[in-house]
Formats: C-alpha cells, structure tokens, sequence
C-alpha cells in the first residue's frame, strides 16, 4: 500500500510564553501543502526500512515513521513490514516532512490492517510521536497554540493560487532558532486570520523565528525581500525555517542568484 505524506507551512508563528517544562507556547495557522513524501509499506518476513537515495543510516534508525509503528504495535498485532520512503519534501526546512511521515504510516497502517481506530484516536496516538503530527492526521487548515498541539479548524482557502516555495542551502536547528527569541503577546490574533483579506497580511501576520534569522543569515531576508519583489501577495519563512513561501494570484517567473531549490505548486484548500 502507498500513500503520500504531504508538507505544510505556517501562516504566522508567534511564540507567547515559555512554560515551566521548558517548551513554549505558540500560535499559528498550519496550511496543507502539495508537496509531497511516497510512503510504502508491505508485508515481509522480517522489518526493514528504506529511504530511497539515502547514505546517511541515522535517518533510517532514528525515524518517527518507525516509531509510529512501534505505538501501534502496543496496542495492536501487526506483522512484519517492508517500508520504503521517498524523501521530497526537505528535512529541516520548516514544513513538517518528518511528522507528516509518521503521521501517514499511522493512517495507512489503520487502513491496510482494517484497524478501524476513529480519527480521534489517531490524532492522540499522533501526539505522542511530536506536538504537530496530530495536524497531519486531519490535514486541513488549523489553528494551533499550546505547544502547537490544541487545534480549532480555520476556514481559510488559498485554491486556486500559486505558491512559490524556496528552500536554501541552510538548516536552522530549532534550538538556535528558540535562541533568538523573546516571547510576547503578538499584536495581531492569528485567530482573525480568516477574517483577513491577503492583501492585509504583510503587515500583520509575523513568524517570530524570522527575525534573528535574518540576524544571523541575511541571505534568507534576500529571498523574502525577492518574493515580495516579485509580486507575492504574503511572503513568509515556515516554522523554525529555512523554507520560505511566497503566495501569487498567477505564476510568476523567479530568478534567484545562489542555488536554491524553487517549488511551484497549487493549494487544493
């Protein structure tokens, strides 16, 4: 059976408090995005997990995909698996690739093994492999704050728009992104996003993180500053970065100096 885990972005990321247990408390609106992973899984005598063209072994044995199958596995008799995983949607970039995986083999498992476990349940099983797999478990536009695990559904639609998303040659690491930041109460509440033409955006819907990345990487606020140059409606970085996004009513030729990735592609919300 295969399935096709796909990415998403944040629409704005404000990060409100740090909690006792160290985390932080966010908000932001997490958007579903055609981008995707291949996701395979088979019957086999014994497990083996594959990421196609992939040298580096700690990714095959640090994988939340295969620790989605392990929760299962208190709770459920699966046998043995052959997984086989395509990796295009970029790790450390922001877009959440690593729990969409995990996310998916939740759901293609409850399915090929007609395990009849609701959505709901799902989505707390979800939970216990990162704080933004449940979102992947209904993929559709959420409102998320806590840690970025408590979600409301946000009637937000960007189909039949192009979006142009940039990924540079940089991981930020989510520790030295929380190392620039200073939470506060952000002027705008993402939950009136829905209310907010796109036009209205730029100067109201922020993600924090992008601030010292600039700071500290200035050629990630080139490609901001040339997404906007070229006529995007919103231009933002995604999550912790280092993937940037530009929202367009039509596609647009883009040309950037450095060896960045470009990705057009259409939202289906």
């Amino acid at each position: 059976m295969v399935d096709f885990p796909n990415a998403k972005i944040n629409i704005g990321l404000n990060i409100v408090s740090k909690r006792p247990d160290g985390y932080h408390n966010l908000q932001t609106v997490f958007y579903p995005v055609p981008l995707y992973d291949v996701l395979e899984v088979l019957e086999s005598n014994n497990d083996t997990f594959t990421i196609i063209d992939n040298d580096d072994e700690s990714l095959t044995k640090n994988n939340l995909c295969l620790d989605a199958v392990q929760l299962l596995r208190k709770d459920y008799k699966i046998p043995p698996l052959k997984i086989i995983l395509k990796k295009n949607i970029p790790m450390g970039a922001g877009m959440g690739g690593g729990s969409a995986d995990a996310s998916f083999m939740l759901k293609l498992l409850n399915e090929k093994f007609n395990l009849k476990i609701p959505e709901s349940k799902l989505a707390q099983y979800a939970l216990q492999l990162g704080a933004d797999c449940p979102f992947f478990i209904y993929n559709a536009p959420m409102y998320a704050e806590g840690i970025g695990e408590k979600f409301t559904p946000v009637k937000i639609s960007l189909k039949g728009m192009w979006m142009c998303i940039v990924f540079p040659n940089l991981h930020v690491s989510t520790k030295e992104a929380f190392a620039g930041i200073t939470p506060a109460r952000p002027d705008f509440n993402l939950k009136e996003l829905e209310k907010l033409p796109i036009e209205d955006w730029k100067d109201k819907v922020i993600n924090d993180f992008e601030k010292p990345a600039f700071e500290k990487y200035p050629q990630l606020k080139r490609i901001k500053d040339k997404l906007y140059e070229n006529g995007a409606l919103y231009a933002s970085m995604t999550g912790s970065g280092s993937a940037f996004y530009g929202i367009y009513n039509t596609k647009m030729p883009i040309d950037f100096e450095e060896n960045y990735v470009t990705k057009w592609v259409q939202p289906q919300e």
